[in-house]
């Protein structure tokens, strides 16, 4: 799949916004002391993720029924859906200056109960284009890996259910996700009003 920019210059995936808030002292202190342990673009990159993927329970997983949108609320509670966590992930590697792209997934449950699922990209220095990264956490039967090169995404999707990879790369989150998040006061509310399609 051809992955398309949405915006032509480099620096919109770079910016600070009420959502990647990486100039956030929490945001600031936690990329520091990744790259003070992992420096170098790469490494920081694949630690950056691994922490989000691993310190950070998928909500669905762990039961919390809190819903943070913006990074540096995903970092404080340790919790998040995919969207969310890859707000806090996008957050971490535009702290270092790595170019950082939101992108979807449309994922059923075998067909039924559509729902947008969030990556995010990554350019990496001294590589070619794009890569997709999944952080939304793993468990049994979900083996997302960092990677720049083949992807290691939790899920592939599957055309005969009618699931998508969305090949835009968004600067900022897409607003039909955004606005969900923004509106929903506990994660019950959130699955009833969250986007089935972009």
């Amino acid at each position: 799949m051809e992955l398309i920019q949405q915006k032509p210059d480099i620096s919109a995936y770079l910016a600070v916004d009420e959502v990647v808030d990486h100039a956030h002292p929490l945001v600031r202190g936690i990329a520091d002391r990744l790259w003070v342990e992992h420096s170098g673009a790469y490494s920081y990159a694949k630690a950056a993720y691994e922490f989000v993927r691993d310190a950070i329970p998928h909500s669905a997983d762990s039961g919390d029924l809190r819903v943070p949108w913006r990074a540096s609320d995903v970092l404080a509670t340790r919790n998040g859906i995919c969207v969310s966590k890859s707000h806090a992930l996008a957050a971490l590697l535009r702290a270092r200056a790595i170019p950082t792209a939101f992108c979807y997934q449309r994922l059923t449950e075998g067909g039924a109960d559509p729902m947008i699922h969030g990556l995010v990209a990554v350019k990496l220095p001294g590589r070619s284009g794009w890569a997709r990264q999944d952080p939304r956490g793993n468990k049994a039967g979900i083996d997302a890996q960092f990677s720049a090169g083949e992807e290691r995404l939790a899920w592939p999707v599957r055309p005969e259910f009618s699931e998508v990879d969305y090949p835009v790369l968004y600067a900022e989150p897409h607003p039909v996700v955004l606005s969900a998040l923004r509106a929903a006061a506990d994660r019950p509310h959130l699955w009833q009003t969250f986007p089935t399609e972009l």
